[in-house]
Formats: C-alpha cells, sequence, structure tokens
C-alpha cells in the first residue's frame, strides 16, 4: 500500500482525493498509477471492487491537465470504452469527482438515449470522452465525432465487451485511434480471446495483475443451497424475512426472471426493482439511484445489466439462478466485499443447475460450503448422481459450529462495515 502523495500527482488531483477522504492506494493502484504516469502500456487484470478506474483515472487526469490548452470540436484527447451504460456512467463520474478542480470537460455517451445532446456537447470540445461501442460508432459514422487527436485509448473490462459481441466495434474503434497513443486494458480474466486482443492493441505493455483470473473475493463468505425449482421464490421471501440482509443484490439469468423475482418481492412487502435491457435508460438510472441511496433494499438485475453497478454497502449477493459461465459468477459475488467491507453470496441450486455449481468450483477452485438450515432444502438435488457429493457436504459439517453461533445473530449475518 502506498500513500496517494508519493505519486507526485497534480495538486488539484491530490486535493479531490482527500476530498473524498482517501489516503492509501489499493494494490492494483499502487501497480498502475506509477506506470501509466511514465507513459507505459498497461494491460490489467483486475476484478470489480479493487480500486482499478481510480487506477487509470488518476494518471489520465493529470497528463491531460498538462497540456493547457483547449481540445478542438468534436476530436477529444481520450477515449475510455466500456461495455454498459452503467459503467460508463461511473466512470465518467469519477472522473469529474477527481477532477473537480481542474478545468477539463468529461462527458458520456451511450445508447438508449437522445442523441443529439451528445452531438451538441461533442461539438463544444470535450478532453475525455466515455463512451459504450455502439453509440460511439453510430457518432463516428455521422461524423459528429473524430478520433485524430487521441493520445490515451483505454478499455474497461474487456471480457465483458467479448461477452456482449462488441469486440469487432472495437476494433474498428481502434484502427481510428492515431497509432502513437498510451493505451490501456482492464479485464478481469484474461481467455486467449481477450490476450490476442490486448497484443493487437498494446505496445510491449507491462502487466499488473492483484489476484489470479477466475478467483473469488477473500472477503465473501459464500454460501449454497439446494432448492427445488418451484420452491425458490417462497426461498427468497423467507431469506429476506432476516434483516441482517440489509441490501442485496439479486441475480436471475433471464429478464423475465428478474422482473418476476422483483414483483414476488414486492408482493411480500420488501422495496424492490429490476434492471435489465429491456427497461429504459431513466427506469435504470431510477433504479440504480433508489437502491444506492437505500430507498432499495433489493435490486433484482441479469448479467449484463449489473456489469458496473458500483454500490458501496451491498451486504449480500444472491444467485437466484446460478449462472452458466463460471466467470459470471465471480463477477457477481465480487458486488459485495467492496472497499475493504466483508459480504455474503448465498446461491441457489435446482436440479438442472448442478452442472453449473461443479464448472464454477472447478473454476473458483475452491468448494461452495452447502446450507441446510432453510425449510425448502432438498436432499435429493445435494445428493444427485455425479454431484460431487462429500466434498460440499463435508465442508459443512466442519463449519457447524461456526453456522450455529451464526444462526445466533442472523442466519447470514456478515460486516458490512464501509471502508474508503
Amino acid at each position: 500500500m502506498t500513500d496517494f502523495t508519493g505519486f507526485e500527482l497534480a495538486q488539484p488531483l491530490l486535493r479531490a482525493i482527500a476530498d473524498e477522504g482517501y489516503t492509501t492506494a489499493t494494490p492494483i493502484q499502487t501497480m498502475s498509477i506509477p506506470t501509466l504516469l511514465k507513459g507505459h502500456d498497461l494491460l490489467g487484470v483486475a476484478q470489480t471492487g479493487t480500486g482499478k478506474t481510480a487506477s487509470f483515472a488518476l494518471p489520465l487526469l493529470h497528463k491531460l491537465s498538462k497540456i493547457g490548452t483547449k481540445p478542438d470540436s468534436r476530436k477529444p484527447r481520450a477515449l475510455i470504452l466500456a461495455p454498459t451504460r452503467e459503467l460508463a456512467g461511473q466512470i465518467a463520474d469519477s472522473l469529474k469527482t477527481y477532477g473537480r478542480h481542474m478545468h477539463l470537460r468529461t462527458t458520456v455517451v451511450f445508447g438508449g438515449v437522445s442523441i443529439r445532446p451528445q452531438i451538441k456537447i461533442l461539438a463544444q470540445g470535450v478532453d475525455i470522452l466515455v463512451a459504450t461501442p455502439g453509440r460511439l460508432i453510430d457518432l463516428m459514422n455521422q461524423r459528429h465525432v473524430r478520433l485524430d487527436d487521441v493520445e490515451v485509448f483505454i478499455l474497461d473490462e474487456a471480457d465483458r465487451m467479448l461477452d456482449m459481441g462488441f469486440i469487432p466495434d472495437v476494433r474498428k474503434i481502434a484502427a481510428a485511434v492515431p497509432k502513437r497513443r498510451q493505451t490501456v486494458l482492464f479485464s478481469a480474466t484474461m481467455p486467449k480471446s481477450i490476450q490476442g486482443l490486448a497484443d493487437s492493441l498494446l505496445n510491449d505493455p507491462v502487466q499488473v495483475e492483484v489476484a489470479p483470473a477466475a478467483t473469488t473475493a477473500e472477503r465473501v463468505d459464500q454460501k449454497v443451497l439446494f432448492v427445488a425449482k418451484d420452491q425458490k421464490r417462497a426461498l427468497i421471501s423467507d431469506l429476506m424475512a432476516d434483516e441482517a440482509i440489509e441490501r442485496v443484490l439479486i441475480f436471475t439469468r433471464t429478464k423475465h426472471g428478474a422482473d418476476r423475482v422483483a414483483r414476488h418481492l414486492v408482493q411480500c412487502g420488501v422495496k424492490s426493482d429490476a434492471i435489465h435491457g429491456n427497461k429504459s435508460q431513466n427506469a435504470r438510472q431510477r433504479a440504480l439511484k433508489g437502491f444506492r441511496e437505500g430507498h432499495i433494499r433489493a435490486l433484482v438485475a441479469t448479467d449484463i445489466a449489473a456489469r458496473g453497478i458500483d454500490v458501496d454497502g451491498v451486504t449480500h449477493v444472491i444467485n437466484f439462478d446460478l449462472p452458466n459461465e463460471p466467470e459470471s459468477y465471480v463477477h457477481r459475488i465480487g458486488r459485495t466485499a467492496r472497499a475493504g467491507a466483508s459480504g455474503i453470496a448465498i446461491s441457489f441450486c435446482d436440479h438442472e443447475e448442478r452442472g453449473y455449481l461443479r464448472d464454477i468450483e472447478k473454476t473458483i477452485r475452491q468448494s461452495v460450503p452447502v446450507n441446510e438450515d432453510h425449510p425448502f432444502h432438498a436432499p435429493d438435488i445435494a445428493n444427485s448422481v455425479g454431484s460431487n457429493k462429500g466434498t460440499p457436504q463435508r465442508k459443512h459439517r466442519q463449519g457447524q459450529g461456526q453456522n450455529q453461533r451464526r444462526r445466533n445473530t442472523g442466519r447470514f449475518k456478515g460486516s458490512s462495515r464501509r471502508a474508503a
């Protein structure tokens, strides 16, 4: 860990960091900031919640503050690509927070909203453009933005870009950016396809990694609950009666499933909302704002919509449906235990999802402890043939004393202390 003053950042940046109450850099910031300040390309492997946004935002703002001239119309000096609207918006918010004492212009563009205000702002000239690939391609095709002056090109969550089919757009955008530039690529995982993308975009990069790819946050207390598919909604109602579940992010595999779960919780008296791709941008922002401010206790989301949700104080993540891609499990549970806090991840597993659980345990290189202490436990699913039975059960027995102590203070209670 390093004190931020040791990075020799511009004084306006240090003032903004102090305003936020931050004093000590996270490991990814300690490794990334000096490298980027020296002008090197960087390939970063980091999960959400590690402080990676500041690790590229602070060096970028520092570099642009030294230029001293205004950007030309429609020609940003830095470009940051993000896979989702929510993540793009949060990156832009962070840049504005850290750059509050600087005279730099930042704007964000994404689909789902009118393009006209975005065109107007770009025409006035911006230093930093944060964009989702689809909307940026539209603006490029209509000649409302040119990338000739881009000096720093940043791709965040590249693996999700791949999942969402954006890689062809990313390559087209990269071809329009000058070859002489600084390039930064961050990804939570590093499959061969992302490694290939990095090789084609980065020039002799420094690689930094704060945790092995596809590992889970150490502070997350993980549990799996075996339950019949038609009993899942009854189980979620039973869990939400526990007041220790203060702020929970619930994941489903489908958009319709998210709506059904949210409606069910509302009927049970739990303040809830759903966020997914079929929702309008205003509805998504309203739900996210309500969740962040504590007006909504449970936010039900699909994987794509949840990517980029960065909310402090999420005490629990509940996988109502297990993901069919084990890497998504890592991203999901990383929404809790952020910024130094601990958190709890609870996963429902029905008979059809046993294979998904095996893939997850293989990916995270550990068994997820089983919790049988709920009224809908399904022993037939827990003991189904080919389910790696024994290992999770054994872990459960070993932890029974701990579970009993936990039941005395709430079945799934965990610390939700917030830290910078």
